[in-house]
C-alpha cells in the first residue's frame, strides 16, 4: 500500500492512518493516497490569524514583495523544477501542459513581486484615489484607504492546475497581508504537496503564512467568520453548495467562485479561408482543444463562425486534429496527454453524448483513440472531438465538457453570433479573430457583459498574442453569471480585493499621518535646511522650501518661445491674445512656468536628489502675464524606499503660486533621493 499525502497544520506535516488511492492518470498505477481524518482545521485557522497573519502584516509591501520575488527565483531552480516536471507527467499533463502551470504559476509570483514593487508603497496602507474635501475651509477632508484584514484566505482549486492554481491566489492575498490555507483538488494534490513542501524548506515566508489540506476540507468552513475569505475554482454545483454553507450566508465571509464557463471564440465576417485571420482561428481552436487535454476552464468550448465558411472550418480544424498524437505525457512525440481520471473521462464522455443530441461529431471518437506509450482504456486517454451544431442546438450552450471536446457553431449576422456567445450566460474568456475594426468593436462590445476578458486577435499582434485561454497577472480572471461572478489576478486589483476598503474622515494633518502622504492644508516645517540637502533618512513628510518671487517678463516669453518654436498666438500675438477671453493679453507659456519655477526651488551643488524622474497631474490654473511674478512652495509628499537600491523615491507638492497668492499651477516633482548622504555615510 502507498504513503498517505500529508497536510501541513500549524508548523507541522500530518498524515492519517489510511486514504483513498490517486492513481496515475496515464498508467492507472497507485501513486499515493489522500485523506485529511483526523485534521483539526480549527487549529490550522487559529494559527493562520495568531502566527500567520501578524507575521505577514509586520512587513510592508515592499518587503512582502521581496519575498515573493526570492520564492520565485527558488522555485524557478532547474533541480527544483525538474522534480515538479516528473510528478506533473502523472496527473497526464505533457512537457507544454507543466510549463503552462507549472512554469506559468512562479511566473506569477514574478509578475505580482514585481507589481507590488512598483504600484504599492513601502507601507502598510494603500490611498484609493485623491483626498475629497468635506468642507469650504480645507480643515475638513475624506481620503478612502485600503487596509489588510486580520483574517485567513481560503483557497480550494480545481484538478486541473495543481501549482498555479495554487500560486495565483497565494500571491495576492500574501502581498494583501493574508496567510493562505490551500485545499487542492485531491485527484492531483501530490503535485500541490510537492510545491507546498519546498516552500516551507525553503523558509522564505513567515511561519504560517501557507498551510496545505490534503484530502476533504471537512468543517474548514465552519470555523471562518467575517474577516476570512474564500476562493474556489471548481463546478459551478460545488460553488452552489459554498454560497448555502452558513459562514457565507450569515458568517459574512467572502466567496469568489470561478466555475463552469462555456467559453466561445467568434470568426469575423470580414475573414476568408485565404486571410492569415482564418488559420489563427483554426490554430487557437485546437491549441484549447489539446493543452491540458482540453481541461482548462478558459478552453474554447463554442466555435462560432459565419456560416458560408463554416464547411472550411470544420475540415481545417478536424486536418489539424489528425496531426494530433494521443498518449502517454512523456514519450516522445505526444502532443495530448491523459485526462486526470479515469472518472474524468467518464463525465466527458457523458457530456459528449447529451451534445450529440443536437450536433454531430465531425472529427474523433469519445470511445476510441490511439495511444502511444500507454494502454488505451488504463490510462484516462480520450480522442479529441469535434462536433457542429445543429440549427438552434441549445445544449451547446448549457453543456461544459471538461475535456478535449469544442463545437462548431455557424451564423448569418453579428447581431446573432452576439446572441449566441451570450446563451452561454456567462463565461471566463472569449476571443474574436477579425482583421476588421467595425467588426472587433461590434462583437466585442456586444460580448463584453458576458465576458471576464476578451482577446481581439488579427495578423497585427498574433506574434506576441498569449492566446485565447492564458490567465495573465496583471489581467482580471473571472466572468460574470455562470463563470461565478468572481475576479481573481488583475494586478494590484486582486491584491485590494483582499483588503478592506474604509473611508477616513478628519484634518488634513490627521489624514495625511494615517496616509502616509502629504494632504493639501496639513502642517508643512521649514527648518532653515533646503530639503534637497537632506537624504531620504532625513527627509519628513511636509519638509516644504519656500521660494523667493520672480517677475515673469515679456522678453522671457518671447525668448522661451524663440528657443522651443511654441510661438502660439497667446505668446506672440498681442492682439489675438487679448481678443481671448481666457487669457486678455500675452501670457507665458505653462512649461515656461515650470521651467522658471524649478529654477526657483531647486539647490544646484551635488547632494541627496540625484536625478528628477518625472512629473505627475501637471495642472495650469491660471495664466500668468507678463509683468506677474510667481514663486513656488514644495513640500514632500511622499517617501518610498526602494529595497534593492542605495536610494528611494521622494514625490514632492509643488504649487506655483502669482503675487495676489492664487496658485497657477500645481503638479507633483518626483525625484530619486539617496538613502544617506554622502552615499559611503
Amino acid at each position: 500500500m502507498s504513503a498517505v499525502l500529508p497536510s501541513y497544520v500549524a508548523g507541522r506535516w500530518f498524515a492519517p492512518d489510511d486514504g483513498v488511492p490517486l492513481l496515475d492518470a496515464s498508467t492507472g498505477e497507485e501513486i499515493v493516497r489522500v485523506s485529511s481524518s483526523g485534521l483539526d482545521f480549527a487549529a490550522m485557522v487559529d494559527y493562520a490569524r495568531q502566527i500567520g497573519g501578524p507575521a505577514i502584516r509586520a512587513l510592508t509591501f515592499h518587503e512582502r514583495a521581496a519575498r515573493l520575488k526570492a520564492l520565485a527565483k527558488a522555485l524557478s531552480e532547474r533541480a527544483v523544477k525538474d522534480a515538479f516536471y516528473d510528478l506533473s507527467f502523472r496527473t497526464g499533463a505533457t512537457q507544454r501542459d507543466s510549463m503552462v502551470d507549472i512554469d506559468g504559476g512562479i511566473g506569477t509570483l514574478f509578475a505580482y513581486a514585481s507589481k507590488g514593487t512598483r504600484e504599492l508603497p513601502d507601507g502598510k496602507v494603500v490611498l484609493d484615489g485623491p483626498v475629497e474635501p468635506l468642507g469650504k475651509g480645507g480643515s475638513f477632508v475624506g481620503q478612502h484607504v485600503f487596509v489588510s484584514r486580520p483574517g485567513v484566505a481560503v483557497q480550494i482549486n480545481a484538478f486541473n492546475f495543481p501549482v498555479w492554481g495554487m500560486l495565483e491566489k497565494l500571491a495576492p492575498a500574501f502581498l494583501a497581508g493574508l496567510p493562505s490555507i490551500v485545499k487542492p483538488a485531491s485527484q492531483t494534490a501530490y503535485l500541490t504537496e510537492a510545491v507546498v513542501r519546498q516552500i516551507i524548506d525553503f523558509g522564505l515566508l513567515p511561519a504560517g503564512s501557507l498551510q496545505l489540506v490534503s484530502g476533504s476540507a471537512g468543517n474548514l468552513l465552519d470555523h471562518l467568520g467575517p474577516q476570512d475569505s474564500v476562493a474556489f475554482t471548481g463546478s459551478a454545483h460545488t460553488a452552489d453548495i459554498l454560497r448555502q454553507h452558513p459562514s457565507v450566508l450569515h458568517g459574512g465571509v467572502r466567496l469568489g467562485v470561478e466555475a463552469d464557463s462555456l467559453n466561445c471564440s467568434v470568426l469575423g465576417t470580414d475573414v476568408s479561408v485565404d486571410d492569415p485571420e482564418f488559420e489563427l482561428f483554426v490554430k487557437g481552436v485546437v491549441t484549447e482543444m489539446t493543452v491540458k487535454a482540453g481541461q482548462k476552464c478558459t478552453a474554447i468550448r463554442r466555435a462560432i463562425v459565419p456560416a458560408a465558411i463554416a464547411d472550411d472550418v470544420v475540415a481545417a480544424i478536424s486536418d489539424r486534429l489528425a496531426k494530433v498524437t494521443v498518449g502517454k505525457p512523456d514519450a516522445d512525440g505526444v502532443r495530448m496527454g491523459a485526462l486526470a481520471s479515469l472518472a474524468q473521462r467518464d463525465e466527458v464522455r457523458k457530456a459528449v453524448e447529451a451534445l450529440r443530441t443536437s450536433a454531430d461529431i465531425v472529427f474523433g471518437d469519445p470511445d476510441r483513440v490511439d495511444v502511444v506509450g500507454a494502454d488505451a482504456e488504463s490510462g484516462a486517454f480520450i480522442s479529441p472531438v469535434l462536433l457542429r451544431a445543429h440549427e438552434g442546438a441549445r445544449e451547446v450552450h448549457d453543456v461544459e465538457p471538461f475535456g478535449p471536446v469544442s463545437t462548431v457553431i455557424s451564423y448569418e449576422t453579428l447581431d446573432e453570433a452576439i446572441d449566441l456567445a451570450a446563451r452561454g450566460k456567462g463565461s471566463l474568456a472569449g476571443s474574436v479573430i477579425t482583421h476588421d475594426p467595425e467588426v472587433a468593436r461590434t462583437i466585442v462590445l456586444g460580448l463584453t457583459p458576458w465576458h471576464g476578458r476578451i482577446l481581439v486577435l488579427d495578423r497585427d499582434d498574433a506574434g506576441e498574442s498569449t492566446g485565447h485561454g492564458s490567465p495573465l497577472p496583471m489581467l482580471v480572471h473571472g466572468g460574470p453569471g455562470r463563470a461565478g461572478g468572481g475576479e481573481e489576478l488583475g494586478g494590484i486589483r486582486g491584491v485590494l480585493h483582499h483588503m478592506q476598503r474604509t473611508a477616513i474622515q478628519g484634518s488634513p494633518d490627521m489624514v495625511t499621518a494615517i496616509g502616509g502622504r502629504w494632504t493639501t492644508g496639513a502642517q508643512r516645517r521649514e527648518d532653515g535646511i533646503h530639503p534637497f540637502r537632506k537624504s531620504l533618512a532625513e527627509l519628513k513628510i511636509g519638509d516644504t522650501i519656500s521660494s523667493d518671487a520672480r517677475e515673469v517678463t515679456r522678453e522671457d516669453i518671447a525668448t522661451f518661445a524663440d528657443f522651443t518654436g511654441d510661438t502660439f498666438y497667446a505668446h506672440t500675438d498681442p492682439e489675438a491674445a487679448a481678443a481671448n477671453p481666457l487669457f486678455g493679453g500675452i501670457v507665458a507659456h505653462g512649461y515656461l512656468v515650470v521651467s522658471l519655477a524649478a529654477g526657483l526651488f531647486v539647490e544646484p551643488h551635488p547632494g541627496p536628489v540625484l536625478a528628477n524622474f518625472g512629473v505627475d497631474n501637471l495642472r495650469f490654473l491660471t495664466p500668468v502675464k507678463a509683468g506677474d511674478s510667481i514663486a513656488v512652495t514644495l513640500s514632500v509628499k511622499q517617501i518610498t524606499p526602494r529595497l534593492s537600491a542605495d536610494y528611494g523615491e521622494v514625490r514632492w507638492d509643488a504649487v506655483v503660486s502669482n503675487a495676489d497668492g492664487d496658485p497657477v499651477a500645481t503638479y507633483d516633482v518626483l525625484t530619486l533621493v539617496a538613502k544617506t548622504w554622502p552615499q559611503d555615510a
